[in-house]
């Protein structure tokens, strides 16, 4: 297993018993990448050659007195924090450190325990700290992320570049991710990209949950020991041990039972686990994404779904727009998936007729990009000519000519009617005139007040419907 943190836990104090007993106390815990240092002489020289998570800080050492250190460290890495440490349980000392910059205070001898929950909470408050820098400086930006993570995803939506730019902020802190959106809107893309940004050293190991029961889930996860059970002759790690220093991709958690749902709430909570069979206690440093495609407000009020889960997962947070939200996207991915399409079956790109793009403009993609891209697919291969045939898409459109998704849910909002039109359900048809301002009304939503975009899915010209909108 790769240490955990990341960047090493740092224990100044003079008295070697104490480094020890604190080094072996954070490693029991599965905090084993510490630096010890017994003489205050030498502390600044290491943060200036170690990214630090965190410093234990002794108050009472020779030479160089653990307050003056304090101030030191507060005003040449003020994105370090420091827990101070000293044998004195003296409240006006602790008042005067919390004000020089501390982020905590502990009295010697430290309760059981107590060390090791307060080095946890202590790196996280370090990781949020870097966070808010990161988030300044692009979340806030307006600049487009350029980042080679993000390759894979085509689009020109300013929605997603919002995203991109969050996920870069994010991607390198150990705390969960959790991506939500509709079924093929990109979620397992955007965990890769998160596991590419975060330059970490393991593996992104991926695991769909979905249908798994507790037992499977404890087995794919935690692994077994050797006779768990009938047929367990070997001791088997989990994937959590294989994702050991990367990233644990946890697809379609929203039906896990709520014995599993306990066990992951450990694991993402105070990183432990325990194999089937084994008593032992493990620890983990894979850095949790976790998807589905249930809308975060039926998640949350599903009482199947535990809510101390949901918000331990919600600490980052994605949610990808359906691809009928991000119309702009549409003919880049359509000139993508031709050509992919084309690639893979060794034949020439075909042309796209611009009434491709304006019939697709107004579908509302019950599989989103996914769907997308298995429609071009199969306009490539029956293609003869020297451009795609509408017709293709056209059919592929029929049967899903129904009221459109719930947003985020993934599920449709109804059934398909097997005849009539989109008017079949009105007591009284609109006029001619109430019906084009509607369809105006409706296009410049879908286009996000593009006019030129809103006119190409209604079929006329921009100056038509320029006119149309002024009235």
């Amino acid at each position: 297993m790769a240490n955990f943190p990341s960047s090493p836990v740092l224990i100044v104090d003079d008295e070697e018993h104490i480094l020890t007993g604190f080094s072996a106390e954070l490693k029991y815990n599965g905090i084993k990448n510490i630096i010890t240092c017994n003489s205050s002489l030498k502390v600044m020289e290491i943060l200036e050659n170690n990214r630090v998570s965190m410093v234990f800080l002794d108050l009472m050492m020779p030479d160089l007195s653990g307050r003056e250190l304090l101030s030191e460290i507060t005003q040449s890495h003020p994105n370090v924090p420091v827990v101070v440490v000293t044998a004195s349980n003296d409240i006006e000392t602790a008042v005067a450190c919390m004000k020089q910059g501390a982020h905590d205070f502990l009295s010697k001898p430290v309760e059981q325990g107590r060390l090791a929950s307060v080095c946890r909470h202590t790196i996280e408050y370090g990781e949020m700290k870097l966070e808010i820098n990161r988030l300044s400086t692009t979340l806030l930006g307006n600049g487009k992320v350029m980042a080679p993570a993000f390759d894979t995803i085509i689009t020109q939506s300013p929605a997603m570049e919002a995203i991109f730019r969050y996920v870069d902020s994010v991607a390198s802190t150990s705390q969960p991710l959790f991506i939500t959106g509709e079924t093929g809107t990109g979620k397992d893309l955007i965990a890769n990209a998160v596991h590419k940004l975060s330059q970490r050293e393991g593996k992104r190991v991926k695991v769909n949950t979905a249908g798994l029961d507790d037992t499977m889930f404890s087995d794919t996860l935690f692994g077994h020991a050797k006779g768990a059970y009938t047929g367990a002759d070997t001791p088997r790690p989990g994937l959590v041990e294989k994702a050991a220093g990367g990233t644990l991709f946890l697809d379609e958690i929203g039906d896990l039972s709520p014995l599993s749902q306990v066990k992951l709430l450990g694991l993402i909570q105070d990183r432990e686990y325990l194999r089937i069979g084994d008593d032992r206690t493990r620890y983990s440093d894979a850095r949790i994404v976790a998807a589905t495609n249930i809308a975060c407000c039926d998640l949350n009020d599903s009482k199947k779904f535990r809510r101390d889960l949901y918000f331990r997962l919600m600490t980052h947070h994605v949610h990808l727009p359906p691809l009928r939200k991000r119309p702009e996207d549409i003919p880049l991915l359509i000139d993508h998936f031709t050509a992919k399409a084309s690639q893979t079956l060794h034949k020439e790109p075909p042309g796209v007729d611009g009434t491709i793009y304006t019939l697709l403009s107004s579908y509302h993609f019950p599989g989103n990009v996914r769907e997308l891209e298995a429609m071009v697919f199969d306009a490539v291969s029956t293609c003869t000519a020297s451009t795609l045939d509408a017709g293709v898409f056209r059919k592929h459109m029929e049967p899903a000519v129904v009221q459109p998704e719930q947003e985020g849910t993934g599920t449709p909002s109804g059934e398909s009617r097997k005849s009539g039109t989109e008017f079949s359900t009105f007591p009284t048809l609109p006029t001619l005139k109430d019906a084009c301002e509607l369809l105006v009304k409706e296009a410049m939503e879908r286009s996000h007040g593009n006019q030129a975009q809103a006119a190409r899915m209604l079929g006329i010209s921009r100056q038509a419907l320029n006119k149309r909108i002024k009235g």
